[in-house]
This record gives structure tokens, C-alpha cells and sequence, in this order.
């Protein structure tokens, strides 16, 4: 009996530390009643982190195929291929960025015409924060940071707004950055509504 109450106490302390939270995730009350079925996911913002261009796409792409929760997914790389090629898409995306990140406005006109020209219901916006090797606490670590924010593209309404990070300490070998963010990412999709 008393070994099965000091294996409680032990669960009952360690046990919630095992149980990650994102950094930062805020949920709208309207994503309650949103099930979009399809869902474009928008080139990965890696202006800071360029030598993860690519890698954040297919990932984003991947975990949401794995997901099965939508008909259909436009990833980063083929929505990439199509802003090359029209012109109309790729002003309203990148309208509709420019909006969203200088004046922190989703303008659902631009959000609109976005989902009309994709054909999705809704659209992630992704940010990578953090893609590199550096040394935190007299240790060398390599370190994976994304943002998401989740559009419902008719009417412009983020839905949803996340960020986490992986941080993963080495001596020799260093971590693969792309197999960091792969879990990073699949951790925040199970958190996204849906």
C-alpha cells in the first residue's frame, strides 16, 4: 500500500511536466463551429531562417496529410509553384501579409479572394522563429521555433494563433534541425482546430 502511494506521488509530480503545452496558442471562440475541409497552407515566412525554405513546407504538408482531417490539402510547395505562375494569387497574398504583419489586420476581402482563387475554406500562415545551432546555457544546442496562425478565408477571422519551440542539446553529432521541426510541427497540428 505504501508503495503505491509514493508511485502516486511521483506520478502526480512528474507526470504533468511530461505533458507539453505550446509556448503560446490562442483559440478564437468561433473556430468551435469551423470544419474546414480544405485548407491551403501558405510558403513559410523564413526571411530569418532562409536555409529552412523547403524543408518547413513539406513538413507543414506532410503532418497535415497525416492529420486526415481535410478533403484536401494545398501545401507551401505547390502553393509556392502556383504564386510563380498568377499573378492575381500572389498580390492577394501578398496584400494580405503585408496587412497582416504591419498593421496586424486580417482583411477578409484579400482573406476572401485568397480562398476563392485556392478553393479552400481556410489557410496557415507560417512563420519560422528560430532554425539554428548556437550555445544556450554553456551548452551547444540546436534549436526550432515556428508560429502559425490559422485564417477562415471567407470572412478573414483568425481562428487560431501558435507558437512552440524545440530546443535539443548535443556534445558532437548535431540534431537535425528538419527531424526537430518535424516533431515541433505535428505536435502544434494535434493542438489546431479542426
Amino acid at each position: 500500500m505504501k508503495r503505491i502511494g509514493i508511485f502516486a506521488l511521483i506520478f502526480l509530480v512528474l507526470g504533468p511536466s511530461g505533458c507539453g503545452e505550446l509556448r503560446y496558442s490562442e483559440i478564437s471562440p468561433d473556430a468551435r463551429d469551423f470544419h474546414p475541409r480544405k485548407i491551403a497552407v501558405l510558403p513559410a515566412d523564413v526571411a530569418a531562417f532562409p536555409e529552412a525554405a523547403g524543408s518547413v513546407d513539406r513538413l507543414f504538408t506532410e503532418a497535415l496529410t497525416e492529420s486526415r482531417w481535410f478533403e484536401g490539402i494545398l501545401g507551401g510547395e505547390s502553393l509556392a509553384e502556383r504564386l510563380r505562375k498568377d499573378e492575381e494569387l500572389r498580390g492577394a497574398v501578398s496584400e494580405y501579409l503585408e496587412k497582416l504583419t504591419k498593421v496586424k489586420f486580417s482583411d477578409p476581402e484579400l482573406s476572401s479572394r485568397i480562398g476563392a482563387l485556392t478553393g479552400t475554406e481556410a489557410f496557415l500562415v507560417n512563420r519560422v522563429d528560430s532554425w539554428n545551432y548556437t550555445v544556450l546555457d554553456d551548452k551547444k544546442v540546436g534549436k526550432v521555433g515556428l508560429s502559425i496562425t490559422m485564417v477562415e478565408a471567407k470572412t478573414g477571422k483568425i481562428l487560431w494563433n501558435a507558437a512552440h519551440n524545440r530546443v535539443s542539446d548535443y556534445l558532437i553529432v548535431k540534431p537535425e534541425l528538419a527531424n526537430m521541426a518535424r516533431g515541433l510541427i505535428r505536435e502544434m497540428i494535434d493542438r489546431m482546430p479542426h
